[in-house]
C-alpha cells in the first residue's frame, strides 16, 4: 500500500516525499510541474505528470499503486496573484481539489492530509492564533484553502474520509539537496538571500506602516523539515484510527520583515538593501501560531525553530544551487 503525494515536486511536497521514502513508506507523486520541478523528485519514485483534478488519472494511480492515503500539496499559493486572478485560484485549488477528493472516495481511499494555511484566519483579533480562532480570509488564496477545509468536513460526515488539515504558517529553510525554488519568487527569505548573493539589487518591503513594533509585517517562520515531519506524524495519526483534526504548524514566535533582513545580514555577512513600497493587497499585519494542539495531538514540536538556522539552511542551499533545481 502506498501514499499518493500530490504536488510532490514542489517545495514542501518534495521534502515530505523524501522523508517518507527515507522512512520506508512507499509513495507515488502526482504533479503537473506548472510550479514544481521534476528534479526535486527522486528518479526511482513513481511519478505522474498531470492534474489532480483528472479523476481518470487519479483513479488509475490508486488502482495501480494500491493507494491507501493521500497527502495533498498541489495548489497555487501566491496571495497577490490570487487577488488579481481569483478565478485561477478557485479553479485550480478548489474545483480540482474537489475532483481529487471525489476520485479518492471512489477509489476507496479514506485517509487524507491537507496542506492548508494560516491565510484562512485573515486578520485575527488575538495573537498567537489558535485553531479555534474565527476564520475570515482576506484573499482568494485563503478562501480557496477555507473552502477545501469545509469540503473535508462534509466528505468526512458523508463518506468517512478521515483527514488532518495542517494550517502552515510561513514555510522556510532548506535541506542540503532540496530548497525553495519558485518562479516568480514572492517569499521574503529567498528574496532577501537573492540580494545577499547579488542576484537582485534590493528586496521590497510591502508596507512599513503596520501596527507592529517596527511597522513591518510580522510572520511565524517554520522550517520545511519540521513541516515534513508533521505530515508524517499526521499520517501515523490517521493510520492509528484517530478522528479528523485541524492543526496549526508554526513556531509560536513572530519576526518582522526588518528583523528577517537583519538576521540574514548576520548569517551571510553581506549587506542587504531594502526599499519600502506600499502594502500588498490581502496581507494581514501579524500572523503567529499557537501550536499547542500539534504538540498535544501529534506529538510535534519543531526542532529547527531558530530564525538563524532557518536562514542559514536556505543560504547554504542557495549557494550550492544557484539555479535552484535547474541544471546549469
Amino acid at each position: 500500500m502506498s501514499v499518493l503525494v500530490t504536488g510532490g515536486a514542489g517545495y514542501v511536497g518534495s521534502v515530505t516525499a523524501q522523508l517518507l521514502r527515507q522512512s520506508g513508506i512507499p509513495i507515488v507523486v502526482l504533479d503537473n510541474l506548472s510550479r514544481g520541478h521534476r528534479a526535486a523528485v527522486s528518479p526511482d519514485v513513481p511519478f505522474y505528470r498531470g492534474d489532480v483534478g483528472d479523476r481518470a488519472l487519479v483513479s488509475s494511480i490508486i488502482r495501480k499503486h494500491g493507494v491507501e492515503a493521500c497527502i495533498h500539496f498541489a495548489a497555487f499559493a501566491y496571495v497577490g496573484e490570487s487577488v488579481e486572478q481569483p478565478s485561477l485560484y478557485f479553479e485550480n485549488n478548489v474545483a480540482q481539489g474537489i475532483n481529487l477528493l471525489t476520485a479518492l472516495i471512489e477509489g476507496g481511499v479514506r485517509q487524507f492530509i491537507f496542506s492548508s494555511s494560516c491565510a484562512t484566519y485573515g486578520e485575527p483579533a488575538v495573537v498567537p492564533i489558535s485553531e479555534d480562532t474565527q476564520q475570515r480570509p482576506l484573499n482568494p488564496y485563503g478562501w480557496s484553502k477555507f473552502f477545501i477545509e469545509r469540503a473535508l468536513e462534509s466528505f468526512d460526515l458523508a463518506y468517512g474520509l478521515q483527514f488532518v488539515a495542517l494550517r502552515y504558517f510561513n514555510a522556510a529553510g532548506a535541506l542540503t539537496d532540496l530548497g525553495e525554488h519558485h518562479e516568480p519568487e514572492t517569499h521574503l527569505i529567498p528574496n532577501v538571500l537573492a540580494v545577499a548573493r547579488g542576484d537582485t539589487p534590493h528586496v521590497e518591503i510591502f508596507g512599513s506602516d503596520y501596527p507592529t513594533p517596527d511597522g513591518t509585517a510580522v510572520r511565524d517562520y517554520v522550517h520545511v523539515q519540521d513541516l515534513a515531519v508533521a505530515h508524517m506524524l499526521a499520517l501515523k495519526y490517521l493510520r492509528d484510527g484517530e478522528r479528523s483534526e485541524f492543526i496549526n504548524l508554526g513556531n509560536g514566535q513572530g519576526f518582522s520583515v526588518l528583523e528577517v533582513i537583519e538576521e540574514a545580514q548576520r548569517v551571510t555577512g553581506r549587506s542587504i538593501k531594502s526599499v519600502s513600497v506600499g502594502r500588498r493587497a490581502g496581507d494581514p499585519p501579524q500572523l503567529v501560531a499557537s501550536a499547542d494542539r500539534a504538540a498535544r495531538v501529534l506529538g510535534w514540536r519543531p526542532e529547527r525553530a531558530s530564525l538563524e538556522d532557518i536562514i542559514r539552511s536556505a543560504w547554504l542551499w542557495r549557494l550550492a544551487h544557484p539555479n535552484g533545481h535547474e541544471a546549469g
